[in-house]
């Protein structure tokens, strides 16, 4: 392998050595450009795949941010693109998302139908084109109603009338669904959810009406008779307060416990009952407040106050003047035919009447803030019982020991909570859980004594074994230190005794060899030849040297003796 290596790569330079300047530009530009086709195919083929949630802009942004947040909601990746054109990944996500926007009429007011479904509406005759039309709204009805998560299968049956001339003889468009639910859905009894069916399959249909949409259970139950559901939507109301009311109870039960049991200990604080009234109807309260004008500001330099004040402000005036002038009477007297009416009075005639009429107009503004509360719900009244236990302590006798009684057991004695921890308690519970007596809090703490007797049980249960278990740990290290003394004692003695029986054999091993030595030296005093070893030959040897030096020098040898006996 390698040699073909070799011999490949010296052809090539070869080969490249041979051409021109012309033909290793063209062989690079190739290079390079199969080089770059690559990495924009793979970059391509790598390219995550999206298609359009709604073929349509979506163009105002209040639309967008709602529906934006629903898909966050449902944990569904989607993507912006210019326009406000949302992309997700695949058809199947794409599916899904449109029926939940659909359910919840999040889809853009103006948006065409047809933009949700990918349906061609095309087709070559009209005949062929409403049998498409119809075979693709269906499929495509019954795929987004599969989506969801709570349906397992969808029949979906829809009925497009031909189009007639005169109103009165044009059929209505209807649809009718049979859904089949997964094991533990909500969906038959869920309101939300079939009102989200009937919308995707009115919005699928144009000229379909929820009148005409029939939608019913595997069993030929109608489940979108909503006037029947209206009774179940008032029981699931009651549920969704009793949940709620639960939820703020546990809610305080949690802040009251750790409160407590940081200073009483779990133990002692076991019962705690809070029943929580709260008003679940809505209220609004509209409130309006009027502030005067400061049109100077006090001078705070002024020994007094200059500052003025308006409750209001003149914008505009209009002043209109009105005036009537006359005789005041009618001289001509009463009415009545022609050549009937009474002369004028002749002490009348110098009176003349006279009014004047004078309107003014001010437009005036104040300083006015208005607010609107709505709340619901809230909390009616607050009632919090607790029961805390005191305490249970042993008795001792003289020695310092747990007093025992006669059947063993350990005697107790209760100490009950003081009054003053009971109000101290108390007050915990009230700023645990925002007590407020005008709205009628009631917070009652209270000492209880707990049955302990189970508890007592176990505890003089372990007491008594801890006491046996000291006992035997006591009398087994009695009875090692005995075994340990007893070895030592042992050892001691056998060693004496080896040392004594060592002692006596030597003794009994000098005498022997002195005996024989002194039987050898008669026999040489005899001239009678005996047979010595080698070691018993300069034993002797030293012998007779140490018995020679002792007679030529007695006093050295005596003080060497001297010597030997103060070392040992």
């Amino acid at each position: 392998m390698n040699e073909w290596l070799k011999k490949t790569a010296e052809r090539l330079k070869t080969l490249w050595g041979s051409w021109g300047l012309v033909q290793k530009l063209i062989l690079i530009g190739v290079g390079l450009a199969v080089v770059v086709g690559i990495v924009l195919l793979v970059s391509v083929s790598g390219a995550p795949t999206q298609v359009r949630l709604i073929n349509t802009p979506i163009k105002s942004d209040e639309e967008l941010r709602l529906i934006t947040s629903r898909l966050d909601e449902e944990g569904i990746g989607f993507s912006l693109g210019e326009g406000n054109v949302l992309y997700v990944k695949d058809e199947a996500t794409r599916s899904r998302a449109n029926a939940i926007l659909l359910r919840e009429d999040l889809i853009p007011r103006g948006t065409d139908p047809w933009a949700v479904f990918s349906i061609d509406k095309f087709t070559v005759t009209d005949f062929e084109r409403n049998v498409n039309l119809r075979k693709a709204i269906t499929a495509e009805v019954t795929r987004h109603i599969e989506s969801i998560a709570d349906v397992d299968k969808a029949n979906v049956v829809i009925e497009i009338p031909e189009d007639k001339l005169f109103a009165a003889d044009q059929k209505s468009v209807t649809a009718s669904i049979i859904i089949f639910p997964k094991p533990g859905s909500d969906i038959v009894t869920n309101r939300k959810k079939l009102e989200g069916i009937q919308k995707i399959v009115r919005f699928a249909v144009s000229g379909l009406t929820d009148d005409n949409i029939v939608i019913t259970d595997q069993n030929g139950l109608q489940l979108n008779d909503f006037a029947g559901l209206a009774d179940f939507d008032r029981i699931e109301r009651t549920k969704r307060e009793q949940q709620l009311i639960q939820k703020q109870e546990a809610y305080y039960r949690a802040a009251v416990l750790k409160a407590l049991q940081q200073i009483y200990t779990a133990d002692r604080v076991r019962d705690l009952n809070i029943k929580i009234d709260m008003d679940m109807s809505k209220k609004s309260v509209s409130t309006a407040e009027h502030f005067p004008f400061v049109l100077k500001e006090d001078n705070p330099t002024t020994p007094y106050d200059d500052s003025v004040v308006q409750p209001s402000v003149t914008l505009s005036t209009e002043r209109t003047s009105y005036e009537y002038q006359g005789t005041g009477f009618n001289p001509e007297g009463p009415a009545g035919m022609e050549g009937q009416t009474a002369p004028a009075y002749k002490d009348l005639q110098n009176m003349v009447g006279k009014a004047t009429q004078t309107h003014e107009i001010q437009n005036e503004a104040l300083n006015k803030r208005e607010s609107f509360e709505e709340s619901s719900p809230t909390v009616d009244r607050v009632t919090v019982s607790v029961n805390i236990d005191g305490v249970w302590n042993w008795k001792y006798n003289d020695k310092g020991e747990p007093a025992l009684k006669a059947d063993g057991g350990i005697e107790r004695e209760y100490v009950p909570v003081p009054q003053a921890d009971l109000d101290a308690a108390a007050a915990l519970v009230r700023d645990a859980i925002g007590y407020d007596r005008m709205r009628g809090d009631s917070v009652t703490v209270r000492n209880i004594q707990f049955d302990r007797s189970a508890q007592f049980k176990a505890e003089d249960a372990a007491f008594l074994r801890r006491q046996q278990t000291n006992r035997i740990v006591l009398y087994s290290l009695i009875g090692l230190a005995f075994l340990l003394v007893a070895f030592i004692v042992f050892r001691l003695a056998s060693r004496e005794v080896e040392r004594r029986r060592r002692i006596a054999e030597e003794k009994r091993a000098l005498e022997q060899q002195m005996l024989r030595e002194n039987a050898i030296r008669q026999a040489e005093e005899q001239n009678i030849e005996v047979s010595m070893s080698v070691e018993e030959r300069k034993r002797l040897d030293l012998q007779e040297h140490a018995i020679n030096l002792a007679k030529e020098h007695p006093e050295d040898v005596a003080q060497l003796i001297r010597t030997w006996l103060r070392e040992e």
